[in-house]
């Protein structure tokens, strides 16, 4: 039996339960980095920052 890898939450860096509210997208600034990230972390605007172009956001 295949072990399953949960996304990470980029923010929190907790693992995002299937079943959550959550979200992934592409970074808004260089299209390359994928981010997840939880419903607290967006409720609360969390920074996260891209490890490819250094963008921060909520």
């Amino acid at each position: 039996m295949a072990e399953v890898q949960l996304p990470i939450c980029s923010s929190c860096k907790k693992p995002i339960i299937p079943g959550t509210k959550s979200v992934r997208f592409q970074c808004p600034n260089c299209g390359e980095a994928l981010f997840w990230r939880c419903w607290y972390c967006r409720k609360h605007t969390k920074p996260y920052k891209c490890p490819k172009c250094g963008f921060q956001g909520p």
